[in-house]
């Protein structure tokens, strides 16, 4: 990008982690024209709509170059995995994010789990089978608490917490029965590890390690943690319940599997996403993703005080530097405001009033998630998690505060969300 000062963009995705992205990415002083595929609601607002399939890496690395994008950034899993940034780095233009080799440690939850081991690095003890009826027997023979998962990518859903051993042959039966299609083909079986979660996202260039601020999402669909799984249902920065050295415990065990990768010939760039329990025993790794984080980018990137288009290119190019980066002293809490039902069936095109109103509230950040635009120019429910409503401000009972407050400016029906949003950080970690 030498000689250049405006960069042009092609941002792919459509969720609430892209338009934050997209957010940060305008305030850059090198941003050029900006362009979405396929873009939401909110994004589209901010940048035009790019006619292409995100997840077809012939057709985005040649749009990208028919269309002159000097920086594709590419948010979601599924054209990671794909191989999109191979493709299009093979054009001779920049990519964020992973080429498909690297992005094998959100793909394979076995690939993952076996580099992890390689590495040296602290995490679940595993079996992994491709068969049901040797899995259903290891479930009988280990009993109790574990944690069943579909190997390939299930859009967040494909992780069953089982209590117990019927639930846990239930996830299995789920598994193998279809219900994530090929993901669950290969199916890998976890220990049961406990204490709170963390979140930690960073950005690398394969050589050069540096984590972003520390988040903790909120994983269950109802309060108190109860319910199904979703996608993320609120989540806060920084986390305030780390013990002395988890933190850069976490930090070294990203930068030994990154070292890893690179020792067995796969070079992993863009930003590498490590989800933790926080056991006595120590921070453990639950699983890596090869992308931000949903919802964990909407409170970390509002924080964050640099250039996020310097950094992604230098992800790109090898000139990553901690010196790029900082971090203000705020704390930011954000909410998913959800369709009825989610996660399970729901409706949508239901009109959304008030986002105006709430996102001009100070320190409000109202970013659209599955949102659509009408030809009257209304914007409409578009899928499951609707609007994230994050709010940043000094001290994290005004940032918890402010974010309910403009909950309360939004509405549309079947308009559901979580009331304890940040409960744990208040509690302690004694408490939790």
């Amino acid at each position: 990008m030498a000689g250049k000062n405006k960069v042009d963009i092609l941002l792919l995705g459509a969720g609430g982690r892209e338009h934050a992205i997209l957010a940060k990415l305008a305030q850059s002083q090198r941003a050029g024209r900006l362009f979405v595929a396929p873009g939401n609601g909110g994004m589209l607002k901010m940048a035009q709509r790019a006619d292409v399939d995100p997840n077809s890496p012939d057709a985005v690395a040649d749009w990208a170059e028919k269309n002159g994008i000097d920086l594709v950034v590419i948010g979601p899993e599924v054209p990671l995995v794909a191989g999109v940034a191979d493709a299009v780095r093979a054009k001779g233009i920049a990519a964020f994010g992973p080429n498909g080799d690297a992005a094998r440690m959100e793909g394979s939850k076995e690939f993952a789990k076996g580099v992890m081991m390689r590495a040296g690095v602290p995490t679940a003890a595993y079996r992994t089978f491709t068969e049901k009826e040797p899995c259903v027997e290891y479930v009988r023979q280990l009993g109790g608490p574990c944690v069943v998962k579909a190997d390939g990518l299930a859009a967040g859903k494909g992780v069953i917490v089982a209590q117990t051993t019927e639930e846990a042959l239930e996830g299995v039966e789920e598994c193998f029965g279809g219900r994530f299609g090929a993901a669950g083909s290969t199916v890998v079986v976890e220990e049961m590890l406990e204490g709170p979660e963390c979140s930690l996202l960073a950005l690398t260039d394969g050589k050069t390690l540096v984590p972003l601020a520390t988040s903790q999402d909120h994983k269950r669909a109802y309060d108190g943690d109860k319910g199904p799984n979703t996608g993320g249902m609120g989540v806060y920065s920084p986390v305030p319940i780390l013990l002395d050295g988890e933190l850069e415990t976490m930090v070294e065990i990203e930068r030994k599997v990154v070292a890893e990768l690179a020792k067995e010939g796969i070079k992993y760039t863009g930003c590498l996403y490590g989800g933790f329990m926080l056991t006595k025993d120590g921070p453990k790794v639950l699983e890596f993703n090869a992308r931000f984080g949903d919802p964990e980018t909407q409170v970390v990137l509002p924080r964050m005080k640099g250039d996020l288009v310097e950094c992604f290119l230098a992800c790109d190019d090898g000139t990553l530097s901690e010196d790029m980066i900082g971090w203000d002293d705020d704390w930011a809490v954000s909410v998913v405001l959800a369709s009825a039902g989610y996660p399970g069936p729901y409706e949508k095109g239901k009109k959304i009033y008030g986002i105006d109103e709430a996102d001009a509230l100070p320190g409000i950040s109202v970013y659209h998630a599955g949102t659509r635009l009408a030809e009257n120019g209304d914007v409409l429910t578009d899928g499951g998690r609707v609007l994230d409503v994050t709010a940043v401000a000094p001290t994290f009972e005004e940032a918890r505060n402010n974010a309910y407050a403009a909950c309360d400016k939004i509405w549309f029906e079947g308009k559901s969300y979580r009331h304890d949003i940040g409960i744990k950080a208040i509690k302690g970690r004694a408490n939790l």
